[in-house]
């Protein structure tokens, strides 16, 4: 099972926690200039049940997937599936997701034109 160790706050494989509880475990100072951050910890979580964040280790990098699909509801509320044999701090997890939603190389413009239609719900409408 996933589970945050309250002294280090380390995650340990399996899964329990969603995207929104690893948010909100985390420090928020950490993440202060991240708008994705930002934008998740403020979003209603929706339905997220069926998508599972898949998260494993592929030589020195951290492999994240399945954070590509439905609306920011919807991968918030999804529970995140950590490699067993994975261990990691907490903010370490939720830096590689953060990482992978972003695409690791948008500039600002195009990370806010891309959560700017990510949030707009007709158009997530129209994508399910």
């Amino acid at each position: 099972m996933l589970e945050c160790d309250k002294k280090t706050k380390t995650i340990e494989g399996g899964i329990q926690m969603t995207l929104r509880q690893l948010i909100q475990s985390v420090n928020p100072n950490d993440f202060q200039g991240s708008a994705l951050f930002q934008q998740l910890k403020e979003i209603k979580p929706e339905y997220g049940a069926n998508i599972r964040i898949k998260v494993r280790k592929d030589g020195n990098t951290i492999r994240v997937t399945n954070v590509h699909v439905g609306s920011l509801g919807d991968i918030v509320a999804s529970p995140i599936d950590v490699a067993d044999g994975l261990h990691m701090a907490d903010s370490e997890l939720l830096k590689a997701i953060l990482g992978e939603m972003s695409n690791e190389g948008f500039t600002d413009a195009d990370e806010e034109l891309f959560w700017d239609d990510m949030t707009d719900l007709q158009k997530a409408r129209i994508i399910r």
